[in-house]
């Protein structure tokens, strides 16, 4: 089972085990603060619409975009206001609208890490100059794997997502090669994870 499916059997389960995440909101608040209201926001991998619901909640134009069909029927129920495309990581250049802000949360831990740059160039080619790009993805551990495959059984059934990680210094170094001003940079606890989280402005 690739991940599209893998994400299309689990949506309705992942939404409701997700509902009540905060995890993600210091980070996706320290992004609103480089923005305004009125700005538009591309939400990459928006899932079934959790972050797109807090960004239209705080007075800003969402796009979501994912690849899983079923996620966004459950996104386009719980933010009627919000724009969802169906649509893969790799295709982002096909988008025609340009974004004051693109957040990407807990997305390329999903991607083979070969691929992470050629997908960062097509998504910032759809930032708006002074607009920024905000990454946040589990960091890798001193001892631990750089991509594995794992099995889960959540739900009461198996399924297969394969997971990348990363340092800091990582995520950093693709914001500076895609030309980006790095504007903050935090590792962050969150029970037994740690996240990277790092916003660059194309300047």
């Amino acid at each position: 089972m690739n991940l599209k499916e893998t994400y299309n059997k689990i949506a309705k389960d992942w939404h409701g085990d997700h509902q009540k995440d905060s995890r993600w909101v210091k980070g996706a608040n320290t992004f609103l603060s480089f923005l305004q209201k009125g700005d538009s926001v591309l939400d990459v991998g928006c899932g079934p619409g959790i972050t797109s619901k807090y960004f239209t909640g705080k007075g800003l134009r969402v796009t979501g975009i994912d690849f899983s069909e079923k996620m966004l029927e459950i996104a386009k129920q719980e933010v009627p206001s919000g724009e969802f495309l169906v649509l893969d990581l790799k295709d982002a250049d096909m988008l025609e609208d340009l974004f004051e802000g693109i957040f990407m949360q807990a997305v390329l831990l999903h991607i083979p890490k070969k691929d992470v740059a050629e997908h960062l160039r097509k998504l910032t080619g759809r930032l708006k100059e002074g607009g920024y790009l905000s990454i946040a993805v589990k960091e890798k551990k001193p001892d631990g794997v750089e991509e594995e495959i794992k099995t889960e059984n959540d739900y009461g059934y198996s399924y297969e997502r394969f997971f990348s990680y990363y340092t800091v210094e990582e995520i950093e170094s693709h914001m500076r090669t895609l030309g980006l001003t790095i504007v903050f940079s935090e590792v962050r606890p969150s029970g037994k994870t740690n996240w990277v989280e790092v916003i660059g402005k194309k300047e």
